[in-house]
C-alpha cells in the first residue's frame, strides 16, 4: 500500500411495545395496505406500520408537513488531495419547489401512489411517491417529478431529538451521527479528518488533502436508529443525510428519481438481516486466516525471510506474508513506492517461488496488493500499454487518458463500465495474481477517484458510477477467484466500497489511520469504523496495527519523528486486532520511524501472546462469521445491537461485543493503564482472564487493563464459553 509518501518534510431483545411512537386513530379510508406494510394519511402527512408491529410507526414524515421537495441544481466538483481522490463539492441551486399537496391516494394492496403538487417561483410541479412491498420486511419507496429539469429530490423523515443514528457504512469518528451533516460520498479519507494541528498542515502541504470527520472510503446511504428505524436508499449518485434538527432527517439524492427501501424488523439484528438481504453478506472466512498473524513486510527475499525467521524463532503462528511490493518499488523525492505494473518482479525477489513453497509447508500462504491503476512509465507500463490500445481506461473529455497524481507520478485508471475491460483486469489477477505469483489473497487497494467529469464506455453515467465503482472493483476480484476455482480459500481485502459490497467483499479494511491515539484519524477509528460499518453489512473488518501514516523531518541526513508509531501504540493496537476478523501488520509509511512487532523482544513476546489468543479464538470467531455469512450479523457488534432498551449503550463509541459473548473495551489513550467499562442491563459478565466476577449491571467501572491484559468480559452463561475457554488454554495463554 506503499503510496501515500506526501509528507516527509525536508530541513439482548427489543419488544416493540418499548418503543411508544404509536399511530394515530384514522378514518379506515385513510388507511392503504401495501403488503405487510400499511400507510397511513395523517393530517401533517404520511405514516408507515406494519402488520406485526401496528401500533408502531416505522417510518413517518415530517411534522411541518414539508416532507419532499426537487431542485434545479449545477454543481462544481473539485478533485483534490494527494494522492487525489478527495472531493470538493459546491451545489447552486436556481429553482426550487417544495411545500407538497397530496391531491391523491391510491392502492391495490401491494403498492401505494400518493401523488401531488410542489410549489415553486416558477409555478407548481406535479410529484409521484411510490410505496410498494417487496418481501415481509422491505418497502420499496420511489419518488419521480414531472419536470425534467429536476435533478435534487430532497425527503424530510420524521424523527426526535432523542433518537439515536447509527450506520451509513464506514463512519470513522462518531457512531451516533444525530447532530451532524453526512455527506455519502465514496472518497479518500484523508490524513488527520479534523484532528487539530495535522488536518491543517496536509491541507497545506498535500492540495487540501486532510479530509474531514465524515470522509470515508467506504459509507452507504443506509441507517438504523435506536427507535428501530431503518432505511437506505438504492440510489448510487451522490446523497446527503442531514441530522442536524432534532426533528427530522433530511435526505437529498442528487438525481432526478429518489428510490429506496423502508425496513421493518423487531430487533437491530432483524433490521441488519432485513438491510442484507439487499447489500448482501459476506462469505466465510477461509480457516487458514484463522491460524494467526498476517505478517505486513516488504524489501526484497532476503529481508522477508529474515522478519518470518524472527516470528517463527518467537513462537508466532503465522496465517500469512503480506508483500505489498510483490511488483517492485520505484524510489521517489517521497519515499519508495510501488510499481503500478501488476507483474511479479523477479529481480526485487529472487526465489519467489520457493518463498512460496516454504510458507505453504510450514502452513501459511503468501498475499499480494493490487489496485485499478496502471504505471504509465516506460519499462513498467506493459499493462497500460495492452489497457490503452484496447480502450479499456477511463478518459479524459477529450478522450485521452484520464491520469490521477498520485505523490510524484500519475497513473491510468481501469474502465470497469467496460465489460472487455472488466474482463481483461480480471485476467490480469488470475494469471499474475493467483498464478504466475501463487498468491492466496491480496489488499484490493483504492476505488475512491473515478471522476466526475471523465469519460466512460459506451453511455455510462460518471456521477452513478462514481459510488458504484468500489462495489464493481470488488466484484471483479470476486468474479476472479471463483472462475480461478478459489472462491472459497482466496482472501482480498478493500478499503473502498458502497452500499453493496458486503455481497462481493470478502473483507474489509479500514484504509490509512495516522500512527496516533486520535479520534479523528488514529486507533480509535480503528473501533468506531468497524462498528458503524458493522451496521450497514460489512460484517468483516479489520485495521492497520498500528496505523499506517507516520509523518517526519529530515533534518541533517536524520529522520526527525514528528507523528510515529511507538512500542506502546504497536502494543496496544495488537490487543485490540486481536479481538477482530483479522490480525495483520503493516510496516507503515516511514517504517524507519514507526515500531515494529519485532522491533524489541518485548514486542516480540506480546505480539507471540496476542496471535496466540486470536488463534485461540478460532472456533468461536468460526461460529459468527458463519452467522455473519447467514444472516449478516456483524462480527464485532456494537452494544445497541444486543442491547437497545439500555439507552446507555447508545451513546458508546470505544466498547463492543466480539460475537455475543466476549465483550472489549481497548485500552485507547496513550500511558493508560485502566479503562472506563459499562456493563449493559441484562447480562453478568466475568473477566475474561481470570474468571472473576466482573462490573454490575447498567453501571461503570473503572478496570486494570495493563499492558497484555486488556479488558475483555466473557458473558456468564454464554453458550460459547467452553469453545472460547478451552481454545485459550489449548493455545497456551489461559491458564484457569
Amino acid at each position: 500500500m506503499q503510496r501515500r509518501h506526501f509528507l516527509t518534510l525536508g530541513a439482548g431483545g427489543l419488544a416493540a411495545a418499548s418503543l411508544p411512537h404509536r399511530l394515530p386513530a384514522q378514518a379506515p379510508s385513510d388507511v392503504y395496505p401495501a403488503g405487510d406494510f400499511v400507510l397511513a394519511r395523517t393530517a401533517n402527512g404520511l405514516q408507515v406500520s406494519h402488520r406485526d408491529a401496528p401500533g408502531r410507526v416505522i417510518w413517518d414524515t415530517v411534522a411541518d408537513g414539508n416532507f419532499l421537495a426537487a431542485e434545479v441544481a449545477t454543481a462544481r466538483i473539485r478533485d483534490v488531495g494527494t494522492p487525489q481522490g478527495t472531493f470538493r463539492i459546491e451545489d447552486s441551486v436556481s429553482a426550487a419547489f417544495a411545500h407538497p399537496a397530496i391531491d391523491r391516494i391510491a392502492g391495490d394492496g401491494t403498492a401505494v401512489v400518493v401523488s401531488g403538487r410542489l410549489a415553486g417561483d416558477g409555478g407548481a410541479i406535479g410529484y409521484r411517491l411510490r410505496f410498494e412491498a417487496v418481501s415481509a420486511t422491505h418497502l420499496r419507496f420511489d419518488v419521480t417529478v414531472d419536470a425534467a429539469a429536476v435533478n435534487r429530490i430532497r425527503l424530510q423523515v420524521g424523527s426526535t431529538a432523542d433518537e439515536a443514528v447509527f450506520g451509513f457504512g464506514q463512519q470513522l469518528t462518531y457512531f451516533n451521527q444525530k447532530g451532524y451533516l453526512l455527506p455519502i460520498l465514496v472518497q479518500e479519507h484523508g490524513v488527520g479528518r479534523g484532528q487539530p494541528g495535522v488536518t491543517e498542515l496536509v491541507d497545506l502541504l498535500a492540495n487540501r488533502g486532510g479530509g474531514t470527520p465524515f470522509s470515508t472510503e467506504a459509507p452507504a446511504p443506509h441507517y438504523l436508529s435506536s427507535r428501530l428505524r431503518s432505511l437506505f436508499l438504492e440510489n448510487t449518485e451522490y446523497s446527503t443525510f442531514d441530522l442536524r434538527q432534532p426533528d427530522r432527517i433530511a435526505i437529498k439524492a442528487w438525481s432526478a428519481a429518489m428510490r429506496g427501501r423502508i425496513l421493518y424488523g423487531r430487533t437491530p439484528l432483524d433490521l441488519v438481516e432485513a438491510f442484507t438481504d439487499y447489500a448482501g453478506r459476506m462469505r466465510v472466512l477461509p480457516d487458514w486466516i484463522h491460524q494467526g498473524l498476517v505478517i505486513g513486510t516488504q524489501g526484497g527475499t532476503e529481508a522477508v525471510r529474515r522478519k518470518l525467521a524472527a516470528a517463527n524463532g518467537a513462537g508466532i503462528p503465522v496465517a500469512a506474508l503480506w508483500l505489498q511490493d510483490w511488483s517492485g518499488v520505484r524510489v521517489t523525492p517521497s519515499g519508495r513506492q510501488l510499481w503500478w505494473n501488476w507483474r511479479l518482479d523477479d529481480n526485487y525477489y529472487p526465489g519467489w517461488r520457493q518463498l512460496v513453497a516454504d510458507l505453504q509447508r510450514q502452513g501459511a500462504r503468501m498475499l499480494v496488493y493490487i489496485n485499478p491503476f496502471l504505471s504509465i512509465e516506460p519499462g513498467h507500463d506493459s499493462l497500460y500499454r495492452e489497457a490503452l490500445a484496447a480502450g479499456y481506461l477511463v478518459r479524459n473529455a477529450d478522450g485521452s487518458p484520464f491520469l490521477n497524481r498520485n505523490t510524484s507520478f500519475s497513473a491510468a485508471l481501469v474502465d470497469l463500465s467496460n465489460p472487455a475491460a472488466r474482463e481483461w483486469i480480471k485476467s490480469v489477477m488470475k494469471t499474475e495474481l493467483i498464478g504466475k505469483a501463487g498468491a492466496s489473497g491480496w489488499m484490493h487497494d483504492f476505488g475512491e477517484a473515478l471522476p466526475f467529469d471523465g469519460r466512460l464506455h459506451g453511455v455510462a453515467d460518471p456521477a452513478a458510477w462514481h459510488n458504484r465503482y468500489p462495489q464493481e472493483w470488488a466484484s471483479v476480484a470476486r468474479e476472479a477467484i471463483e472462475e480461478a476455482g478459489r472462491g472459497d480459500d482466496i482472501v482480498f481485502f478493500d478499503r473502498s466500497g458502497f452500499t453493496r459490497s458486503p455481497g462481493v467483499a470478502t473483507l474489509f479494511w479500514l484504509g490509512d489511520q495516522i500512527q496516533d491515539w486520535s479520534e479523528f484519524d488514529g486507533i480509535k477509528t480503528a473501533v468506531v469504523g468497524m462498528l458503524s460499518d458493522g451496521v450497514s453489512g460489512a460484517s468483516l473488518v479489520h485495521s492497520d496495527i498500528g496505523g499506517y501514516s507516520a509523518f517526519k523531518l529530515d533534518l541533517a541526513g536524520r529522520a526527525i519523528p514528528l507523528i510515529a508509531r511507538t512500542p506502546e501504540l504497536q502494543m496496544r493496537w495488537t490487543e485490540l486486532a486481536a479481538f477482530t476478523a483479522v490480525l495483520r501488520t503493516h510496516e507503515g509509511l516511514v517504517p524507519a520511524i514507526s515500531a515494529q512487532f519485532d522491533g524489541s523482544p518485548a514486542l516480540l513476546a506480546h505480539m507471540a501472546r496476542f496471535a496466540r489468543v486470536y488463534r485461540g479464538l478460532a472456533a468461536y470467531r468460526k461460529r459468527h462469521v458463519a452467522e455473519a455469512a447467514a444472516r449478516g450479523y456483524p462480527l464485532a457488534r456494537h452494544l445497541f445491537l444486543h442491547y437497545p432498551e439500555d439507552r446507555t449503550t447508545w451513546t458508546l463509541r470505544y466498547q463492543y461485543l466480539l460475537g455475543p459473548d466476549l465483550m472489549v473495551a481497548p485500552v485507547l489513550d496513550k500511558g493508560a493503564a485502566s479503562v472506563e467499562v459499562y456493563f449493559p442491563q441484562g447480562s453478568a459478565w466475568s473477566e475474561l482472564w481470570s474468571g472473576a466476577d466482573a462490573g454490575v449491571a447498567g453501571q461503570w467501572a473503572t478496570w486494570a487493563a495493563p499492558l497484555g491484559r486488556p479488558a475483555v468480559f466473557l458473558r456468564k452463561g454464554a453458550p460459547s464459553a467452553g469453545l472460547i475457554l478451552d481454545g485459550l488454554r489449548g493455545t497456551g495463554v489461559l491458564e484457569r
